[in-house]
């Protein structure tokens, strides 16, 4: 971290721009997702950085002022850094470009519960262009992560921050320039406002995310000050530096519960200009932006004009950008990728076909299955579906070999479990009441090179029977006569491919698994209200996870709607896990939390994993063009220009 004395200069740095996570809800379905850990400083907090030592070690009491934050370390650009190393500074402006969303939209308002916002439909976040407000810092998570760090956050609303050595409160110096599209200022006001409003009429994650915000105050017109507390509180100053800045005003003779198609007042890059309820939605580059000169958005937002066209399935997406009724596409769908990529354009260049690699963390991709209701409240039920699906059969004939299985939930990364418990891992699993397996076996989910699926299905029935189920007339039952049936919820009948081998599986175990594709609106409120049996998703994951994984798995959130803890997972050591999580003082601490985690969590049977790639499958009309470098943590297609050439 950066940092000068309160007496000192203030850093000259360039810093800049938006969205925490306004985690779409997919994203934060998605996402999600983003709200990590800290550093220790004082009895609970990480010792400073070695800068940090330099200007602190003199006085106990002295206020720390920086331009960049980063949760571990130092951050990686100076004070007067021009530009991120992954953009081209010299990308011009202008051009027009059509995008793809998938699903529908029946409001704009994205921080709420209540209906379906654009962002909020699966994969929009990944533009990085949509209706949601600037907020204090940038860098952090979703739509404006920094592309080669991660947890490290630069000024945006916010020139600059302070704080003392312990954390105990932070300003926020509110830029001068900062402004909404109808030229008003940004105040120390709208942020007080934004923070009680969302915690109080918001989705119930701002609530969760900002419980140990103690207190929210406007010092001056440009100065904002939060009082905290609990054990991470310098993790607690990035979460604050994603909080979406709302205008006051804007909002005072206005519901902020009830849905809206009237477009938002915000203060970004881009203006939404037309809206087409639930079809499409256009915004165009604010030439007065007051941000545009910032260092961190130099090379990005390039375009003129986006528009969103949605659609209600992927395959008649796909049929839309052969046909050139948009530009760009990310490809999900491996047989699509190596069979379906024929077309003329491509054969004569004029749609490229790429493959891009990256580090970021996989989503946390795979079955869902709901404790809360029968059968998987048992939790040799959802052993079953581990046993019973075919992953190598999927990825050799549906998938072409294209993915590695994900064995971890926490997949292509440093944080998720292998092999036996290590000796920390077991001294630390041993504090909380574990069946032995869990403390002492790895983990490993059934591959087709322990046997054949009939051998696994035989395993299946015989972890079955032993918890009390038997065969009747053909059928799976409990010990009352209940039979072994479920309903898998989806949204897009293309998943069908990989449910029905599935079901065909199940069904010769006397499973009867019934499909149901509904409406992606339907789908989101029914994932809401917890009301499924199993479902399919991915979901975003952080290479530095915190508070996020308390919406995912902590105990308090199985009986919230909205939340993440979708499986309804109830588990007091999880619980002490992720409190341990958000209070790890070095890199080696939180791996050691994550991987206990993981192998509760994986041993549990909530979710079972799928599959991922370590890079991205993309397709693009001719006329885009992309910087050189791509970076390793985020897609950054905001750094992307038009070619008019």
């Amino acid at each position: 971290m950066r940092g000068k004395m309160h007496q000192q200069v203030l850093p000259k740095g360039n810093i800049s721009r938006r969205y925490w996570t306004t985690l779409t809800w997919f994203q934060w379905l998605t996402l999600v997702m983003g709200l990590y850990s800290f550093q220790h400083v004082y009895t609970s907090e990480v010792p400073v950085t070695t800068s940090e030592k330099k200007i602190t070690s003199t006085v106990a009491d002295t206020t720390i002022k920086v331009s960049a934050i980063a949760l571990h370390g130092e951050p990686k650009y100076p004070d007067n850094f021009k530009h991120f190393s992954y953009v081209n500074p010299s990308a011009p402006k202008g051009g027009k470009i059509t995008l793809s969303a998938l699903g529908t939209f029946d409001t704009l308002n994205p921080y709420t519960l209540k209906g379906t916002s654009p962002v909020n439909t699966p994969g929009f976040y990944v533009y990085g262009i949509n209706e949601n407000n600037e907020t204090l810092l940038m860098g952090t998570t979703g739509d404006n992560r920094v592309g080669d760090e991660y947890q490290t956050a630069y000024g945006l609303i916010a020139e600059y921050i302070e704080f003392p050595s312990n954390y105990e409160w932070v300003i926020f110096h509110i830029r001068p320039e900062a402004r909404f599209h109808n030229d008003t200022p940004i105040t120390a006001q709208d942020v007080v406002f934004s923070f009680n409003t969302l915690i109080k009429k918001g989705h119930p994650r701002y609530k969760l995310v900002y419980t140990d915000v103690k207190d929210a105050s406007a010092v001056t017109k440009q100065q904002v000050k939060f009082l905290l507390s609990g054990d991470s509180r310098r993790s607690l100053i990035l979460r604050l530096g994603e909080l979406p800045v709302l205008s006051a005003t804007y909002w005072a003779d206005r519901d902020f519960a009830a849905t809206t198609l009237e477009p938002p007042l915000n203060s970004g890059p881009y203006r939404m200009t037309k809206v087409e309820p639930g079809r499409s939605i256009t915004f165009e580059r604010d030439e007065q932006y007051w941000g545009k000169s910032l260092a961190i958005n130099q090379g990005r937002y390039n375009f003129d004009r986006v528009e969103y066209i949605f659609f209600q399935e992927s395959t008649v997406a796909f049929e839309a950008f052969k046909a050139s009724q948009y530009d760009f596409r990310i490809e999900h769908i491996s047989k699509q990728w190596e069979t379906s990529y024929s077309f003329p354009a491509v054969h004569s260049g004029k749609v490229l076909k790429v493959v891009i690699p990256h580090r970021e963390p996989a989503s946390l991709q795979g079955f869902f299955l709901n404790s809360r209701h029968f059968p998987f409240n048992d939790i040799a039920a959802r052993e079953a579906i581990a046993w019973t699906f075919d992953f190598e059969w999927t990825n050799k004939v549906l998938f072409y070999d294209a993915y590695q299985r994900s064995h971890s939930l926490f997949a292509n990364s440093d944080l998720g479990s292998f092999g036996p418990p290590t000796p920390e891992e077991r001294k630390l699993l041993s504090e909380f009441k574990l069946p032995s397996h869990i403390k002492d076996k790895a983990f490993k989910l059934p591959n087709i090179h322990d046997g054949t699926i009939r051998d696994r299905q035989r395993i299946a029935l015989k972890r079955l029977r032993s918890a009390g189920w038997r065969m009747q007339q053909g059928k799976l039952v409990n010990a009352q006569g209940k039979p072994f049936t479920f309903e898998a919820l989806e949204y897009q009948q293309s998943s069908s491919r990989i449910l029905l081998p599935l079901q065909k599986n199940l069904k010769r175990i006397g499973i009867d698994m019934r499909i149901r594709i509904v409406d992606s609106a339907s789908y989101q409120e029914r994932l809401k209200q917890f009301d499924f049996d199993m479902t399919t998703l991915a979901l975003s994951q952080s290479l530095a996870p915190g508070q996020n994984l308390k919406s995912l798995y902590h105990s308090s959130q199985a009986t919230t709607p909205g939340s993440l803890n979708l499986s309804g997972i109830q588990l007091p050591p999880v619980d002490q896990l992720l409190t341990m999580i958000t209070k790890a003082h070095t890199r080696e601490e939180l791996q050691l939390y994550t991987r206990s985690l993981d192998r509760i969590l994986l041993w549990h049977y909530f979710i079972i994993p799928h599959w991922h790639l370590n890079y991205h499958r993309v397709a693009y009309w001719k006329h885009l063009q992309r910087p050189a470098m791509s970076p390793p943590y985020s897609f950054c297609f905001e750094c992307w220009w038009v070619n008019d050439q």
